[in-house]
């Protein structure tokens, strides 16, 4: 014998089945059962389960998350000098790297030491130059002041104490 009834008429008469049968046990649609996994406020999302929509347990890139790591933890100072100076020859062009190394970049101002004093005061001429190509490479206010220094000698002070006087040179002789 074939059924003419729907799926949807089946469905409604086992509902109704099962609505009579809680009623028969004395139960009211709606009612929480003791142990009953469904508690108040069933409607509302679960916690083990992301939507459809973006949420904080999603899949995060990489790069995002070391941003947020490194805001979060107060490096970005240290992030940003060790890119100007792993960078300095991209950042400045081979030939001026060749010439120049960075020494120290604090509060916007980088320190440069240059390898002559020729090349000291060229740098000192090719500053603004110098700090577009940085902020092109790296952002804006990343550097925002170039303190060039020529090359140093060698000093024969050793220690915190020392005797006035010529030096080890009025020894030799």
């Amino acid at each position: 014998m074939i059924d003419d009834r729907s799926g949807a008429d089946l469905a409604r008469e086992a509902l109704r089945a099962a609505q009579r049968a809680a009623a028969a046990k004395g139960r009211r649609p709606g009612q929480v059962m003791p142990g009953n996994w469904r508690r108040k406020g069933a409607g509302r999302r679960r916690r083990g389960w992301s939507g459809a929509g973006p949420d904080e347990r999603d899949p995060q890139q990489l790069g995002r998350l070391a941003a947020r790591m490194a805001m979060e933890r107060g490096w970005n100072e240290r992030l940003t000098s060790a890119a100007v100076f792993g960078r300095w020859a991209e950042l400045v062009g081979a030939e001026v790297a060749e010439h120049a190394t960075p020494v120290q970049l604090r509060d916007g101002e980088l320190t440069v030491a240059a390898s002559s004093t020729a090349w000291a005061t060229q740098l000192r001429l090719l500053q603004r130059q110098l700090l577009g190509k940085i902020a092109a490479g790296l952002g804006p206010n990343v550097v925002r002041r170039l303190k060039v220094q020529g090359p140093t000698t060698p000093s024969w002070r050793k220690g915190p104490r020392h005797a006035p006087g010529r030096g080890p040179r009025d020894t030799y002789g």
